[in-house]
């Protein structure tokens, strides 16, 4: 958590910012997170927690609002809608294809499949404008980076902090009149989670290996009101039947990384060969091959003692 009252980040990100993205996603209830594409495969050197502010096109010409980096990487536009749907800022696949190929500068660019994307958590969307920095230029097309250093950057911090703390639930008084007003800047959403848990496994499930993308689910090993964060330590790659069996306690996963399946199973539903079968067969689960990602060993003691019918 940190204090916006005395939180003056190093710099931030000025984007342009397409009106339409900014209006469809601005009407939606309580996103946790939204996806600031590029029509190419544009990326932005910006680590997790950076704040990203945007900057509306002319004649608005204005700040609209502000979210904070989760990632930033090149991928399809296939995957970019498997993981964040309507957070793309348009109501389907085929919506989100026809902007982007409005986007591009050429009908041979139609064929890249692949777009820049800016996953941003918290997005917070201004009632009223903030004025652009005094600085900008007309020529810029994507954005801009300042530093709460200059004289301009300080001031459109300044801003965006005041109309953070208005937007708050309660709303509280401008932070920078004394009110504390605490943030996650590095908290990521549930798409930016589901890809990157299944990224680290390979997009297969843990237990079954299973490849098909669309039945694949990110599964918290302790609920994500426990924790209040989504860390992929704290997830597990598996079928969407694997899932809702893990998280009612019939399955789960040893912090020697092996499945473990209950009698309860059985004895409740006269059923479940399948799993006892992935049991027997190949135990041991498989876990990323980077350690940084594999599952908490903690966690998944907690599960055993907690949440499975042993």
């Amino acid at each position: 958590m940190i204090d916006l009252k005395t939180f003056l980040p190093p710099r931030f990100y000025v984007g342009v910012t397409d009106t339409q993205w900014f209006e469809f996603l601005r009407a939606q209830p309580a996103l946790d997170e939204v996806n600031f594409w590029s029509p190419g495969s544009r990326r932005l050197a910006a680590g997790r927690g950076t704040p990203f502010v945007f900057k509306l096109r002319a004649p608005m010409n204005a700040i609209g609002g502000v979210a904070f980096v989760s990632f930033v990487e090149s991928m399809s536009i296939r995957d970019a809608w498997e993981f964040f749907g309507r957070e793309n800022g348009v109501p389907s696949l085929q919506r989100l294809r026809e902007r982007i190929a409005a986007n591009r500068p050429s009908k041979t660019a139609e064929l890249d499949d692949r777009i820049g994307c800016f996953v941003l958590s918290q997005p917070t969307f201004f009632p009223i404008p903030i004025p652009q920095p005094e600085d900008w230029s007309p020529s810029l097309q994507g954005g801009k980076y300042y530093t709460t250093d200059t004289a301009a950057g300080l001031r459109v911090w300044r801003e965006i902090s005041v109309a953070l703390s208005q937007r708050l639930s309660p709303p509280v008084a401008s932070p920078f009149g004394g009110v504390e007003l605490r943030l996650q800047p590095a908290r990521i959403g549930q798409g930016a989670f589901r890809k990157l848990v299944l990224d680290a496994y390979g997009r297969r499930c843990a237990v079954s290996g299973e490849h098909t993308v669309p039945v694949l689910q990110a599964s918290h090993i302790r609920p994500f009101a426990d924790v209040a964060q989504h860390e992929v330590t704290n997830g597990l790659a598996l079928r969407s039947d694997i899932h809702t069996l893990f998280d009612r306690g019939y399955v789960t996963v040893t912090p020697d990384y092996e499945l473990r399946v209950s009698e309860r199973l059985r004895e409740d539903f006269d059923n479940g060969e399948m799993y006892y079968e992935y049991e027997r067969k190949r135990p041991r689960i498989f876990v990323p091959d980077a350690a940084q990602s594999r599952p908490n060993r903690e966690l998944l003691e907690w599960h055993n003692e907690t949440v499975f019918h042993g």
